[in-house]
């Protein structure tokens, strides 16, 4: 299933949070939100769909409660009432977890999708269209908030006719090869983020749009290191990928490679014994000089989460992290819709890929 980007993310936002649906809910609109349920702060949290900042008409109120055995409260609130509560006597959540929700708006209902696993369908009880808000509140850590159109198809050029249907892999490289080239940075303070790569597909002016749900997605907040997967249709002017995960508490590098054939077209290299991000280019195995200098002060933290956007134009790859622009790196390979496959490896994990 092809989507296309609608806003961009919400990045670690602090509980209670309330923020904006641009354009507001519409049928296949999927917003994702990952988090993890806290210990010591209650025993329930809430994301609710609303009208507004206010509470008095909240359309789908998704509760999960660590009470009793544990269970999932469902309502809808208008005019300041609340409605008569549907209650999901299952708990897909443990406190202290990463989790993945994604709520899914169609035109009967909005579709739950925890870690990966259907939870729910809940029937529309009010227009979905009056809603423009999403809020959390309760006992809850957010590490982003992300919109996905899933009924778009994003416009790729003629000549990207290049796709996968299974993920592109390459050998994993001997451990003893020669020092590798700069490439990675360090990751951004957010709890045990789960690691998101979408697609992303922006506006005109836009510069880092929101993340896209690409066709293969790994729901499992387990993933082999080294990852590798394709891009389906390469690379194109106002194409994008999101990356988000955590990085190992101990970890010297990590690096992130988007690759053509046997190339390296961009190699992204956080080295935290440097405290550098090391860019470059490798081809015909042999690298290219590399690239240090930043906009600011590095922004990946050992044992932290991240999220990195790195978001294609025709001269050049402009890269932030967590929101805020880091670099830009202008293209050394200039056949874009062949640099078609992502490589990330080294010290982080993994728990969420969409390409």
């Amino acid at each position: 299933m092809a989507s296309s980007s609608v806003q961009a993310p919400f990045v670690n936002p602090v509980v209670p949070f309330s923020g904006t649906i641009q354009g507001g809910l519409q049928d296949g609109l999927q917003i994702t939100v990952n988090g993890t349920a806290l210990h010591a702060c209650g025993t329930r949290f809430a994301v609710n769909f609303q009208t507004g900042f206010s509470d008095n008409d909240i359309a789908f109120h998704f509760n999960p409660r660590f009470e009793e055995s544990g269970y999932v409260v469902c309502n809808t609130k208008e005019k300041g009432r609340w409605g008569q509560e549907e209650r999901k006597m299952h708990m897909p959540f443990q406190m202290g977890i990463p989790f993945e929700i994604r709520f899914l708006v169609q035109s009967s209902g909005f579709q739950v999708m925890v870690n990966g696993n259907f939870f729910t369908n809940y029937t529309h009880r009010m227009p979905f269209h009056r809603v423009d808000n999403i809020s959390v509140t309760g006992a809850v850590g957010l590490t982003h908030i992300s919109f996905q159109n899933t009924r778009a198809v994003p416009v790729q050029p003629a000549i990207s006719g290049m796709q996968f249907s299974q993920p592109a892999r390459f050998a994993p490289k001997p451990k003893g090869r020669k020092p590798k080239p700069p490439s990675y940075w360090q990751a951004t303070a957010a709890p045990i983020t789960q690691t998101v790569i979408h697609t992303v597909q922006s506006t005109p002016g836009q510069m880092f749009p929101n993340p896209v749900i690409p066709p293969t997605a790994y729901p499992s907040p387990s993933y082999p290191i080294p990852f590798f997967t394709s891009i389906p249709g390469g690379l194109y002017p106002s194409k994008g990928i999101t990356i988000s995960g955590t990085i190992l508490p101990y970890a010297q590098r990590f690096h992130i490679n988007l690759r053509s054939g046997n190339d390296i077209a961009f190699h992204m290299n956080p080295r935290f014994n440097e405290s550098a991000v090391v860019r470059n280019t490798q081809i015909n195995n042999c690298w290219g000089p590399e690239e240090r200098g930043l906009t600011r002060n590095m922004p990946f933290v050992q044992g932290q989460g991240f999220l990195v956007w790195i978001k294609c134009e025709g001269h050049c790859l402009k890269v932030a992290v967590d929101g805020q622009h880091l670099f830009d790196y202008y293209h050394r390979l200039t056949n874009l819709p062949a640099i078609n496959s992502l490589e990330v490896g080294g010290d982080v994990q993994l728990t969420l890929v969409q390409t």
